[in-house]
Formats: structure tokens, sequence, C-alpha cells
């Protein structure tokens, strides 16, 4: 049952935003939207708006935000294929940029909750190197071997790279510095330790400093897991779907809602990238055209574009089948 409720929480953390970009843009540039739909299939649950109607459908692995003249021709003023292409690429760089506020701000509650590491000791081992030396807790560690520490993995890293030689830690204490000699000893796992633990600081301003590096280094991961795929450096059986994604949900709720948060980040930062791919039917195969027929003029009408991002919905239909079925396959095997 959790699992079940934290996955339709994920898809709703997913879609909802997604579509409410597109939904918030394009009512400011004036673009008629005919229905905001969360979720496919058989509708659970409709309320007509003064222009747009609003549902709720049973399938919750979609979504979509109706605009009027999107896929075909209109002569309503108000149509999207009637807007300049400015406001067109706005309304369709919106969804994607939603999810990456989503995931930025997943990000940013993970990393509040978990705690950011400091310079600031919380504890020290009785009888390790720390203690021997006279550190105690509530020192905070300025610089080791003459050079400045930022935070708390220049003190980790320090520590490990010793290879036991002593090093000379400078830390301060009520107000004064105090210079403190120890000798890392070597753990079963190979790695040099002094018995000290970071104290962690919870504050949501200290997470919006560490939040954003964060999401940027998981969106170069994720660009270059794509490009591996493109490569070949990547088997397809790596790739999830749906299916996959419950899977991950599901041994998420094992290891707390941090980690939840943490997969939330990834996902809504995953779907606005393959959103922006060059595709026909996704976003940034719409702006492709947008871009195109704005240097092109007249050649391609709204019918042709409606015809090629309809092609591309169905090819991404089966796709979304392959992954689906190959998710399946992997969780038997």
């Amino acid at each position: 049952m959790l699992t079940f409720v934290l996955t339709v929480l994920l898809f709703f953390l997913l879609i909802f935003p997604h579509e409410l970009g597109h939904f918030i843009v394009a009512k400011a540039v004036g673009v008629q939207v005919n229905e905001f739909s969360i979720g496919m299939g058989p509708s659970l649950y409709q309320k007509q708006g003064k222009e747009t109607k609003y549902s709720l459908r049973a399938i919750p692995l979609g979504g979509y935000c109706a605009m009027e003249g999107e896929n075909d021709e209109s002569e309503n003023p108000r149509a999207f294929n009637n807007k300049s292409w400015w406001k067109k690429i706005l309304v369709l760089l919106a969804g994607a940029t939603m999810n990456v506020l989503v995931a930025v701000l997943a990000m940013l509650i993970a990393l509040s909750v978990t705690g950011i590491t400091t310079n600031v000791i919380e504890t020290v081992t009785e009888d390790g190197p720390a203690a021997i030396a006279g550190m105690i807790a509530g020192d905070e560690i300025t610089e080791i071997d003459g050079v400045a520490i930022e935070n708390f993995n220049d003190v980790a890293n320090a520590i490990d790279s010793s290879e036991g030689n002593s090093l000379e830690v400078k830390v301060e204490r009520n107000g004064t510095i105090k210079t403190l000699n120890m000798s890392p000893l070597e753990n079963e796992d190979g790695r040099y330790l002094v018995g000290i633990e970071s104290k962690l600081n919870h504050s949501p301003l200290v997470g919006v400093r560490y939040c954003l590096p964060a999401t940027w280094n998981m969106n170069v991961s994720l660009i270059k897991g794509f490009k591996e795929l493109l490569t070949g450096g990547v088997s397809a059986d790596d790739i999830s779907g749906p299916v996959g994604i419950v899977k991950l949900v599901g041994d998420s709720s094992e290891y707390g809602f941090t980690y939840f948060l943490y997969l939330a980040s990834l996902i809504s930062l995953n779907i606005a990238i393959i959103n922006l791919l060059p595709l026909p039917a996704l976003d940034g195969g719409r702006i492709i055209f947008v871009i195109i027929r704005g240097i092109t003029g007249n050649m391609i009408t709204d019918k042709m574009e409606g015809t090629v991002h309809t092609v591309g919905m169905m090819l991404l239909l089966l796709l979304f089948v392959l992954i689906t079925w190959n998710d399946i396959v992997n969780l038997f095997n």
C-alpha cells in the first residue's frame, strides 16, 4: 500500500507541475486552453470552467494541457497556432522548466532533512587520534597542513590522503585558534580516519547553497547517460519505464522518505531533459518546428506539422510499450 501511495504521489509530482507550467504560461500569453487533465484514459472527475474543462482521469501515467490549435489549424485568434513564435516557445519551455524547479525543490527538501555536513565537530571518538590530539566536540576545523578548509569534504579528503602521516590541524575553539597534531589510522576498508563526526546543518538557507550544484551534477550525469545510450555505452536493458519506476519507489520506501525525494528529483530532471529532445511530439520537437517555420514561412502548414507530431506520438507510445515490456522481463529476471 505504501508503494502504491508513493508511486501515485511521484507521478503526480512529475505530471501535474509539468502540465501546470504549460497551462499557466499559455493563459499568460493569451492562448485558449480547452482542457487541463491529470491522468489518461476514462474520466473520474470533470468540471467545466469559464473556458477550460478540468479533468482527473483513471491512469496516472500522463496528463495534458489541450490548447486550441495545438495540433491542427484554427481560425481562433487565441489559438496556439496563431500566436507569435516567442510566445509558442515560452509555452513549450514551461513544462520542462517546472520539472527542473520540482527537481531543485525536492533536492532542497532532501538535503535539509538529511542535513549538510559542516566543519564543526559533533562527536569525537574516545581514544581516537583526534581525541588523543585534544580535539573536542564544538571545534571548527579551519586548516589542515596549511590548506584552508572550506567544507567537511575537504576535511575527509585531507585525512584520507594522508596515508597515516601526521597532520597539523588548526581548529577554532571559543574564538581562539588551536593547533593539534594527529596521525590518522587505517580502517579495514583501507581508509584513513581520526575518529570525528561532522555536525549537520538542517537550515533550508544552507540547503539552497548546495541543492543547485547537486541538481546540476545530477543533470550532467543524466546527459552523460543519454550520450552513452546513443553510443552503445549503456545497454537498452538499463532503461526503465513506469514498471521500473514502481520498483524503485518500492525500494525507496525501505530507505526512508529522503531517498524518495532524491528519486523524485532525479526522475523529474530526467523528464525535463527528455521533453526537450528534438523529437516529434515532444516539446523539444515542437520548438524545432517553431524555429523552422519562423525561417521558412508558410512552407510547412499546421496540418503538416500536426501529422508529424501524430506519427511521432505513435512511435513514442510504441517505445513506451517496449520499455514497459523490458521492465516486466527484468522484474521477473
